[in-house]
């Protein structure tokens, strides 16, 4: 490293110019002045889980797999690996095999796995003659395999568990020569993950010892009551049947929660809830029973099912860019919302906050001012062609590679960062980019805001264009770590 020692010089000055992990970032130019509405998803929005839940979802889906398909009992050897798998990932139905794929449909070597072990890069390039993914094959809108695609991508929270029983069943078959179908795999595991859900195990399981998978988060109703006490309405849509939500409700926030809500409405089938216009609503009353009556209007403390969004316009006028809906899951919480409806649009990404606080250690600051700087001379040196310069451009070369995997493996030894691959954003950073107006780790972060406070997008630099702007005084950076820290 030639150019090293001059380098750590500028760490200090990074160093103090660190992003807040409490911070919200915008991809859009939003007002909250202009907010009069604001909705919720309830998993991972309004509660978050503790560690055991993804545990309980991989054991009771492992344990179907058994029980119900006729899977080896030796697979109940696998536990659950909370630090195998990533959001965001790309499986390929046929190939078995899950992998990291960035905004250009090109996937990143080094992190395609067959079961637990990955595979070489020679054997991806051949397999799928290069590294790049064709439009065809990737997802549908939704993140869903249909209609012959070969990729499934997994966004959701609760999806990490089935990432990681479809790798450790693939294991089980390749370690013992099995010959197995992998399509078949990989719809009985979706459909033991998706058991879990339906058939209330998973519900019952939180509902029986609430305080050891709900996360206790006083600064929810914090948020809620900051809303309301500015005058603002507020409703909840979620796909949680309602004694669930009702429970984790009463413990997060308290026994009066529905009194902050002007609507609330359960088992609503996100994504079909904002597509499907033939679905009546129905009131649930307090013993959760289905009531008949026709609904004339969504009543404040009261409970709904079912419904659709061309309904709840109707019934309560709440349209365009005043309402701002925040949900966990890109596809079916936040794309039909800003694409087709108008909405605003806020993302909650738990994982946000870890990788932040990673990217502002002195380790991670030092690595990454030291490989951009390496891709900065390769850059400017190629132009030599002489055998000295050649052979300093390979170690060069070399080394760019391994501070790649360095930086990697800050974050997940897998597969890195939910947001970046070696140099491009990820497929889940576009979408995430396309379908959200501003972004956080959690709800929480609202309460360092105003409830006028209006978010800018940081203007960065095209390619094209000239960096000028790119050195902003720090008063017009925000939200700064240290700033945050000062107050």
């Amino acid at each position: 490293m030639y150019f090293f020692p001059l380098l750590l010089e500028l760490v200090p000055s990074i160093m103090s110019n660190l992003l807040n992990p409490d911070a919200i970032f915008s991809n859009n130019e939003m007002s909250l002045s202009d907010i009069e509405i604001y909705g919720f998803d309830y998993d991972y929005t309004l509660v978050f889980y503790s560690k055991h839940l993804h545990t309980l979802i991989f054991n009771a889906a492992r344990d179907l797999l058994i029980n119900e398909h006729r899977y080896p009992v030796e697979i109940r050897k696998y536990e659950y690996d909370p630090n195998f798998a990533i959001r965001g990932l790309h499986y390929d139905v046929q190939r078995a095999v899950l992998m990291k794929i960035d905004a250009f449909h090109y996937i990143q070597l080094g992190t395609v796995y067959r079961g637990l072990s990955v595979v070489p890069d020679e054997e991806v390039i051949e397999m799928y003659e290069g590294s790049h993914v064709p439009l065809e094959q990737m997802s549908d809108f939704y993140g869903k395999s249909s209609h012959g695609n070969t990729m499934k991508q997994f966004m959701d929270i609760f999806s990490l568990p089935e990432m990681t029983l479809l790798s450790c069943v693939n294991e089980y078959f390749l370690k013992n020569n099995i010959d197995y179908e992998p399509v078949h795999l990989y719809k009985d595991v979706k459909d033991a993950i998706r058991d879990v859900h339906i058939k209330g195990i998973m519900y019952r399981a939180i509902e029986a010892d609430i305080d050891k998978y709900v996360c206790y988060a006083e600064q929810t109703r914090a948020v809620l009551a900051k809303l309301a006490d500015h005058g603002k309405k507020m409703f909840l849509i979620t796909n949680s049947p309602s004694s669930f939500v009702d429970k984790g409700m009463r413990y997060i926030v308290g026994k009066d929660w529905r009194d902050l809500f002007d609507v609330v409405i359960v088992q609503a089938e996100k994504p079909n809830f904002f597509n499907d216009k033939r679905r009546p609503f129905r009131k649930v009353n307090e013993k959760g029973v289905l009531l008949w009556d026709k609904i004339h209007k969504l009543q404040k403390g009261q409970i709904y099912k079912q419904g659709n969004l061309y309904e709840f316009l109707k019934l309560t006028g709440w349209r365009g860019s005043k309402v701002l809906y925040f949900g966990d899951h890109i596809y079916s919480d936040l794309a039909d919302l800003t694409l087709k409806h108008g909405w605003r649009t806020g993302a909650i990404i738990p994982e946000l906050r870890s990788e932040l606080k990673i990217m502002n250690t002195e380790q991670y600051v030092q690595t990454m001012t030291w490989l951009q700087t390496l891709t900065g001379l390769l850059e400017q040196m190629q132009v030599h062609r002489d055998a000295e310069s050649q052979l300093v451009l390979q170690e060069w070369k070399k080394e760019r590679k391994e501070m790649r995997e360095m930086t990697k493996g800050f974050f997940n030894a897998q597969f890195g960062s939910l947001f970046r691959t070696d140099q491009n954003p990820t497929y889940f950073l576009r979408r995430l980019s396309r379908f959200a107006d501003i972004y956080m780790a959690s709800l929480s972060c609202l309460l360092n805001y105003d409830v006028s406070h209006t978010f800018y997008p940081r203007r960065t630099p095209l390619q094209h264009e000239l960096p000028a702007w790119a050195a902003q005084p720090p008063f017009s950076r925000l939200p700064l770590l240290q700033e945050a820290q000062a107050k």
